[in-house]
């Protein structure tokens, strides 16, 4: 080119680049180099005020590709990075981000050099190639697959644009080897001659491959693109469009008049076919076809050999082969017994051949004159190389014959030795590339490791509360110098953190200031202490970055992120330090906290969150908060207070106001209400514990509802199984029906609970306790000698309004009532009939107690299911295990047996360790459990609440 150029070199700093940018800038160019280590390039040769270096890496991906290629003309890629390409395929993805930007800008062409090893796209590597490449420079893989994934890229993607890959072979850092010259033949060159071809093949034009995109783009820059014309047969230029078939044939590549296939090996003409006679059978006329001999003559053409036709040809043929062969022609007896065996005819090749198939190899003139000439009619040493492939005949097995047959296979020896030698210089070259290429990934990997350790060696803080200076002069204290430090390592060598174990010396660094800061934090005061700081660092100490998780309603969302981490051998640097010094100073805040003053420990929890692993967060709720809020729980006391505190006591505090607040940062085992263990089961307990022992009278238990939405179906069985029954004994003891002087106080009690349950269950509730005795008073008035009906009715009347709407027209309240109207009219048809009215049956009984236990099964069963008998085996466990569930009991295997029965036995107990409780065995469908005083014994119990307090303790 005339004018000034402009390249953009990517790897202008490695062993290739250097040298290109070099003879760019001694051409007369001007190079805008992308380096990591701008200083590499201080040694380059040229005029260096036409160089401009951009400091950054092709893995920056804050790097605008547009600014990088504006008034760019030529692209040179020489990247290389074996460390980063084992995991990654940067290159790839940098191409893929900066070919758009070169066709937007109008970059006229891209070199890319890949590794000789690297297979071309759509190609294969020779045997010698593939064995060094999976044997010597497996440790290269990465690279190659790197640079294939390019290649097809470009090859699939950059059709429309002008690209090279240069697959170079280097050995050495050395001097010049010579010219290097494209050859398909695999080659071992220094970084210098790739250096001077790359840069002669990016501006030579015949070495870009023009497919028809290309041939399209530069028709347009010449003129209008016209479609092309279709020839006619013979290459004439016969006017008309194309057909569809001639279309599609285009477009996959096929032009006229060339043979199929992809190296137009396949036929030119379409095939033809001869008819025989008809009655004439195969072989009675010569069926090839002009068609088929002309396409037989061009493959035989093609591969440098004579066709012989079935026609004229192939006879003369025979006939000169009859006239050459020992006896002459006409020797045929006519039989069709063959005249004797033919010699193989013997091919000579000139010393010219020989120097010429072992190129470098000199054939000393001693060879030369040891060779006898065999081919004449007399015997003679050779002394030049004319006359060598004289045909001539020579008698058979003479002594001179043997001769230059030795000669000849010694030769031949020679021509393998050397052939052979030859490999072993190539693999030695190749040997020593790879050397070379180890030698400078392992100097570049030195010099990172130095960077690295100046890094850490800087890491050095003096006083964490002292002051020093900066460049600027500006003071900025210990710790934010550390800070500083710690945040360029970890964006310079983000990569290489894990690799060497850096974050060990970021701990190391903070580790001072950590102790200090935490020996004076007060977290109830200060909770986001050094949180800010600390994730400026994260990821060079080692903290796995963790989302944010939302204060939600419901358990089911719940970030599972902290359940119950996985066991780990070892803990890192970052989760001994939390361990040993922030986890004693948050115990020894939550061992004095208040727990009804949740807002300080919930900030602490909430900012130091991301910072924790998952292991210690599990461990800081589950071993400090969780035993504070259980031991809060079991103290409550629901009971009303004689006197009235002007603060409130965790004694008479509602358990949901301290609880709730900590359900977003609870892990969800923790609000399984299913499970053994766990907050939330505790609360179940509690609250059975208080249902238990409460007072009816008392009212409704406080804020028991704000359970709801976190028990769900849970606080209906607690309900119905241990409040119920305190309400029916409550009515059975309390309650009674005085038509004289009426107390609804016992009832009124019992209707204060009717949120709680459904309306179903206080209709039972009043069926079993209420109705029994107003039924039977209601007969006594009636046989009274001076009963007034019309008082009766009145009173009948005034009881329906004293029960609730919903009740009060409740399908089984309402067969209640007609019960009573019904007695009613019976009284009245003895007093018709003139009867007495001591005559009047009494009521029938009310049901059975207690009731519980049947509502509780009504509402786990599904009303259209009856309830199945036990049978033995594993059911009846099923049932008992089921009935522990319902209990709040666990039922484990002991993994013993009865020693007379041989059944297998199980603990029964409401402890969460899974000890305490009663040892038992089941048979058929009754349970067996173990006496106190004498543990040989077995007594046979139900599943009742007997059951319940021996598995309790009680």
């Amino acid at each position: 080119m005339s004018h000034s150029a402009l390249f953009l070199v990517l790897g202008a700093s490695g062993g290739t680049g250097k040298h290109f940018v070099s003879q760019v800038l001694a051409d007369g160019h001007r190079v805008r180099a992308l380096v990591r280590t701008p200083e590499k390039l201080a040694k380059l040769v040229g005029d260096k005020n036409r160089l401009e270096v951009w400091p950054g890496s092709i893995t920056d991906e804050t790097i605008d590709t547009d600014k990088l290629v504006k008034g760019v003309d030529y692209v040179v890629s020489m990247l290389g990075d074996v460390n980063a390409q084992r995991t990654a395929k940067i290159n790839t993805t940098f191409v893929k981000r900066l070919v758009p930007s070169m066709r937007q800008s109008g970059v006229r062409r891209f070199l890319y050099q890949a590794g000789g090893l690297s297979r071309p796209y759509q190609g294969q590597l020779s045997p010698l190639l593939w064995g060094i490449r999976y044997t010597l420079a497996r440790g290269y893989a990465g690279q190659h697959e790197d640079n294939e994934a390019v290649m097809e890229y470009l090859a699939t993607e950059g059709n429309d644009m002008e690209w090279i890959v240069h697959r170079a072979g280097i050995g050495s850092d050395g001097p010049s080897k010579g010219v290097l010259e494209r050859s398909k033949s695999f080659s071992v060159a220094t970084f210098v001659d790739c250096a001077t071809y790359s840069h002669r093949l990016v501006m030579d034009d015949s070495a870009v491959p023009m497919n028809e995109a290309l041939k399209r783009k530069h028709a347009g820059a010449h003129g209008p693109h016209k479609a092309p014309k279709l020839g006619g047969v013979g290459g004439g230029g016969g006017g008309g469009k194309m057909s569809i078939a001639q279309k599609m044939m285009a477009k996959m590549g096929y032009k006229e008049g060339v043979g199929l296939g992809k190296e137009g090996e396949g036929i030119v003409n379409p095939i033809e076919v001869k008819l025989r006679p008809q009655g004439a059978g195969v072989g009675a006329v010569k069926e090839r076809t002009e068609q088929y001999k002309q396409e037989q003559r061009r493959a035989a053409e093609r591969r440098g050999e004579e066709y012989e036709g079935s026609s004229g040809e192939e006879r003369k043929a025979r006939r000169e082969r009859k006239k050459r062969a020992p006896g002459g022609a006409g020797t045929d007896s006519g039989t069709s017994t063959p005249g004797g065996t033919r010699r193989p005819k013997t091919k000579y090749k000139t010393a010219a051949d020989v120097q010429a198939a072992a190129p470098g190899l000199d054939v000393p003139p001693q060879m030369l004159h040891s060779l006898v000439d065999a081919t004449g009619l007399t015997k003679k040493l050779l002394t030049n190389f004319s006359g060598l492939m004289t045909p001539a005949a020579a008698p058979a097995d003479s002594e001179t014959e043997r001769i230059a047959k030795r000669e000849r296979l010694e030769l031949e020896a020679f021509i393998e030795a050397w052939h052979g030698i030859q490999e072993q210089k190539i693999y030695a070259e190749e040997h020593e590339g790879q050397h070379q290429v180890e030698l400078e990934q392992e100097r570049e990997e030195l010099e990172k490791l130095q960077a690295i350790a100046e890094a850490v060696e800087s890491l050095r803080i003096g006083r964490p509360s002292g002051d020093s200076e900066d460049g600027h002069g500006s003071p900025v204290s210990g710790w934010e110098t550390t800070l500083q430090k710690l945040e360029k390592l970890q964006s310079e060598h983000k990569h290489e953190l894990e690799r060497y174990s850096l974050s060990e010396a970021a701990v190391s660094a903070v580790t001072p200031v950590f102790k200090q800061r935490m020996a004076s934090w007060e977290p109830l005061e200060n909770p986001e202490l050094l949180v800010d700081d600390l994730q400026r660092i994260q990821i060079v100490l080692g903290i796995a970055p963790k989302e944010e998780i939302a204060n939600v309603t419901s358990h089911d969302l719940l970030d599972e992120a902290y359940g119950k981490s996985r066991r780990q051998k070892t803990t890192s640097s970052y989760e001994t330090l939390v361990y040993n010094i922030w986890v004693p100073k948050l115990r020894t805040t939550i061992t004095n906290w208040d727990v009804l003053d949740h807002g300080p420990l919930t900030a602490v929890v909430q900012a130091w969150r991301p910072l924790l692993p998952a292991f210690l967060y599990g461990h800081v709720m589950d071993q400090l908060i969780v035993p504070k809020l259980t031991a809060a729980l079991q103290a409550w006391d629901p009971r009303k207070r004689n006197h009235h505190h002007k603060h409130s006591n965790i004694k008479h505090a509602e358990p949901h106001t301290y609880i709730f607040p900590w359900l977003p940062y609870l892990p969800p085992y923790q609000l399984d209400a299913k499970a053994s263990s766990g907050l939330l089961v505790d609360v179940k307990r509690r609250l059975r514990q208080v249902l238990e022992g409460w007072d009816v009278a008392a009212g409704v238990l406080p804020d028991l509802l704000e359970w709801r939405d976190l028990l769900l179906s849970e606080l209906d069985h607690l309900l119905v199984r241990h409040m119920l029954p305190r309400l029916s004994l409550y009515l059975s003891n309390t309650f009674d029906v005085d038509p004289s002087d009426q107390d609804l106080t016992p009832l009124e009690n019992v209707f204060k609970w009717r949120t709680m349950f459904k309306p179903e269950v206080l209709a039972r509730l009043l069926i079993a306790e209420f109705f029994p005795k107003w039924l039977a008073t209601l007969h006594l008035w009636l046989t009274a000698e001076d009963a007034n009906l019309e008082e009766i009715g009145q009173w009948f009347s005034w009881w329906k309004q004293q029960l609730p709407e919903e009740l009060r027209n409740h399908p089984d309240i309402v067969v209640e009532w007609e019960k009573g109207t019904s007695m009613i009219n019976a009284a009245l048809d003895l007093l018709d009939q003139g009867a007495p009215l001591s005559n009047l049956p009494p009521p029938a009984a009310g049901p059975a107690r207690p009731i519980a236990k049947e509502l509780a099964r009504k509402l786990e069963m599904p009303r259209h299911q009856t309830r199945q008998p036990h049978t033995e085996g594993m059911e009846f466990k099923d049932v008992v295990e089921a009935w522990c569930a319902e209990e709040d009991l666990t039922m484990l295997p002991l993994r013993e047996a009865h020693p007379t029965t041989g059944l297998p036995l199980f603990r029964i107990t409401a402890s969460a360790t899974g000890k305490g409780g009663v040892v038992a065995y089941l048979k058929g469908d009754i349970v067996w459990a173990q006496r106190k005083s004498d543990r040989s014994f077995y007594d046979p119990v139900g599943l009742d609440e007997k059951l319940v307090a021996r598995a309790e303790g009680k």
